[in-house]
């Protein structure tokens, strides 16, 4: 494994170039909820605005062409990253509501052989790892078809425990929701059991990819899922736009979350049909300068390489793993290395609410996260009200991991603890 060249890759990144408070250097440990935005993203979407805005796939003038092409050719970008087709991508505003436009793809009112018919027979298995955008709308999916919502539990690693699969994940089961990575633990999920399992039983995987996609090499066909999210801004990309990836004979029989403009094969005043996928799923005026953001951000980090990301990321971890368990008093969340771990670390301090963590390091210019990660269930089973979370990206460096380590002394300082 070798470092990235930051001294290179971080002049893309001119915020990180800037103080903060107490005139201290911005260290910023929170891409996990949001990465920053290397200058070929700016640049394509303002690019976008200056001489290519119109809307895709309405008129017939050059401009209108110009729009058209952009935003396709970002599509195809967005299929390649993931080994997928073009056909297969739907831009979203968000991976949650990627999640939301699946969940809202199943009814009871389907004939009972398509595979969206759900009813009070069937059930719904997430996880206890998931985030709320991948928990939320399969709550409201059982409520409003009767079915039962079923969960794998965690191990004492945080990792998805898979001891009772073949209980929960049954006969019955009509769709199973489950992490990549683990937003809080940076659990990776070992994803052959439980796909195998999904394939004995004939039921449909969606997996949220959030926490993935932006930091390893993802191929939808290695994996063997049927449905995978993620957010364009964790990514390097613009806020705005998040993907949908689906199995192309599973998006032409789901229906539309949200209908309207364009997404019609044909409407007369009393009813309507649907265009194919995934054009039906795009009511309205797309995100398009997003949807260009977004492939400049995906060639951005094809052009360095995910592997070459992950590695770097990994030799990271592995550090800042290291000095936090050289620091008394500091409780990691889940593993303590770095095997079949991304690049998000939790912690607790003893003696220290996580909130008081984070504003002593935003005084000492470090930005982490703190709270209970959109991940409430998570919590209530680690019997915790918040945590601190580092992550880390292809821009951060070995001195920042050590000036986060430094920071965590000075708060154990600062506290008396």
């Amino acid at each position: 494994m070798a470092l990235l060249d930051t001294n290179v890759i971080r002049k893309d990144f001119p915020i990180l170039g800037r103080t903060v408070r107490n005139g201290k250097k911005l260290v910023y440990l929170d891409s996990a909820a949001t990465s920053q935005k290397p200058l070929s993203v700016l640049d394509a979407e303002r690019n976008f605005y200056l001489n290519h805005n119109a809307a895709a796939h309405r008129g017939a003038h050059l401009l209108a062409e110009e729009a058209t092409d952009a935003f396709e050719g970002a599509r195809a970008v967005v299929a390649d990253f993931i080994s997928a087709q073009s056909s297969e991508i739907v831009f979203t505003k968000s991976a949650t509501e990627s999640i939301n436009v699946v969940s809202y793809g199943f009814s009871n009112h389907l004939p009972k052989n398509d595979p969206f018919y759900i009813n009070e027979q069937n059930n719904i298995v997430v996880t206890q790892l998931e985030h709320h955008a991948n928990l939320l709308p399969w709550q409201q999916l059982a409520k409003r078809s009767g079915a039962k919502l079923s969960w794998l539990g965690i191990t004492k690693d945080a990792q998805i425990d898979i001891s009772n699969i073949e209980s929960v994940i049954n006969e019955k089961t009509k769709i199973v929701a489950i992490t990549h990575q683990s937003n809080v633990s940076g659990a990776i999920t070992q994803l052959e059991p439980i796909v195998k399992r999904a394939r004995e039983v004939g039921a449909i995987l969606l997996l949220d990819a959030c926490q993935s996609v932006p930091h390893m090499a993802v191929d939808v066909n290695k994996l063997d899922v049927d449905f995978l999210t993620y957010s364009g801004h964790k990514a390097v990309g613009p806020t705005g736009v998040g993907v949908l990836w689906g199995r192309s004979e599973l998006l032409e029989k789901m229906e539309p979350m949200i209908t309207g403009g364009s997404m019609i094969d044909h409407a007369t005043i009393e009813s309507a049909t649907w265009a194919n996928a995934p054009k039906k799923f795009e009511a309205g005026v797309p995100n398009m300068a997003q949807a260009v953001g977004l492939g400049a951000a995906l060639n951005y980090l094809t052009k360095i390489g995910m592997g070459k990301i992950h590695a770097h990321e990994e030799i990271l971890v592995e550090r800042a793993l290291t000095g936090l368990q050289n620091i008394s008093g500091v409780e990691i969340i889940g593993s303590k290395n770095s095997v079949n771990r991304g690049s998000a670390i939790s912690f607790t301090i003893e003696g220290v609410h996580p909130h008081d963590v984070g504003q002593v390091l935003d005084d000492l210019g470090i930005a982490v996260r703190t709270g209970h990660h959109c991940a409430w269930p998570l919590m209530q089973e680690l019997k915790l009200n918040a945590t601190t979370r580092a992550s880390f990206y292809l821009y951060n460096t070995p001195e920042e991991v050590d000036v986060f380590l430094d920071g965590i002394n000075q708060v154990k300082k600062f506290f008396k603890v």
